[in-house]
């Protein structure tokens, strides 16, 4: 029995499921070619499996093959689409609308095109994390070229409304990217019925392995441009060159067509499991839900507790489950979470806040354990601030 602590922290980063890694191992020794090199059988095999990728993830997402382009992850993704649409559309205009929930991965390449001279608008969110729509279609202006919203927060769970959005973009004809990697596999997704243009994967978040991820790059009403932010090969039809990684795509591929066949049962459950800690949690007072109640992915709880430090709440935690306090792509600092900032939280209920991530080998067991631990937790650290 492994001594490690309930990992609850699925939105920063998942196992690799067994199914995944037997998929991927020949790829690493047996069919171990370049997917470029086309004039030999080792190359031919990796040039399918790769291929069969492409083929899995454009129906998740009701794409064509020839939109998915390979990257590292998606905070690459993120980056070429947010940049590379901003170089090769810099002449219709240099404004960009998102959002104050965004990951750093979007928000940070705005600020870095903000120092060239772009003009980014991030529109604030309401108590619940959802973005007011009206508030987005007053933002647009003539010069407007891209809007980026996430589709599922990886902090407070949000689902956005994409088809909303999309509808709301296509109208003005702007582009539409949305960061889809804590979504893939999760919730149903449709870039031709959301009016998605370009949309951002990643394999780790949902079974698979790190260091792999897509950006979809609509390439028919409209085609989007965009300008490469890597060069050397001309690799993924010019726009992000370097060898493929063919062990980490199949295992991509095989990631996300388990989370498919799964998509229904494993929503049901991890809805069941979130509801049975939440009400376990709620039953102490002051204790308060971050983001809306229901219009959030179905393994996410991210709670704010009065009266306790956050620091030591998280250590009073550890020896049991292993949790997160706020996005693990942004842990190294000490700032609180800007999501639960733009909530409208104060900076110590944003400190002292929790975010389970609970995942496809988490247990109603388990889910009991957590809870005793963090009530027994949370009362002891109350009673002793009372006493100092």
């Amino acid at each position: 029995m492994s001594n490690h602590p309930i990992y609850l922290d699925c939105h920063a980063t998942t196992p690799v499921d067994e199914r995944v890694l037997a998929a991927m191992l020949p790829y690493f020794t047996e069919k171990f070619g370049n997917p470029s090199s086309i004039s030999h059988v080792y190359g031919w095999e990796a040039e399918a499996a790769v291929k069969q990728t492409r083929e899995t993830l454009a129906a998740a997402i009701n794409a064509t093959p020839e939109e998915i382009v390979f990257t590292s992850g998606a905070t690459e993704a993120n980056n070429l689409a947010i940049k590379g649409v901003a170089e090769a559309y810099f002449q219709k205009g240099q404004h960009i609308i998102t959002i104050a929930t965004e990951h750093n991965a979007v928000i940070d390449p705005c600020q870095y095109l903000k120092t060239l001279g772009f003009d980014i608008t991030i529109l604030p969110v309401k108590k619940d994390g959802l973005i007011d729509l009206s508030q987005l279609e007053r933002a647009f202006r003539p010069e407007t070229i891209l809007v980026s919203v996430m589709a599922a927060n990886n902090e407070i769970g949000v689902l956005q409304p994409l088809a909303e959005i999309g509808a709301i973009c296509r109208d003005r004809q702007v582009l539409f990217h949305t960061d889809a990697a804590q979504a893939i596999g999760k919730i149903p997704l449709d870039v031709q019925a959301m009016k998605i243009d370009l949309m951002s994967l990643t394999a780790h978040k949902a079974y698979g392995p790190k260091g792999i991820g897509a950006l979809y790059v609509r390439r028919r009403n409209p085609r989007v441009q965009i300008a490469p932010q890597q060069h050397g090969g001309g690799h993924e039809r010019g726009m992000r060159s370097g060898t493929l990684y063919t062990p980490q795509i199949v295992g991509f591929g095989q990631a996300v067509e388990i989370a498919l066949k799964e998509q229904n049962t494993e929503t049901q459950r991890l809805t069941h499991l979130r509801q049975r800690l939440w009400e376990a949690l709620s039953q102490l007072e002051k204790i308060h839900l971050n983001g809306h109640p229901t219009q959030r992915l179905p393994g996410n709880l991210n709670i704010s507790v009065e009266g306790v430090d956050g620091a030591a709440l998280l250590l009073g935690l550890q020896p049991v489950m292993a949790v997160s306090s706020g996005s693990a792509c942004s842990s190294a600092t000490t700032a609180p979470s800007h999501v639960l900032t733009a909530l409208g939280n104060s900076q110590q209920l944003a400190y002292a806040s929790v975010r389970f991530g609970i995942g496809r080998f988490n247990t109603e067991v388990e889910i009991d354990v957590v809870a005793k631990h963090a009530i027994a937790t949370i009362q002891s650290l109350r009673k002793q601030a009372t006493l100092v």
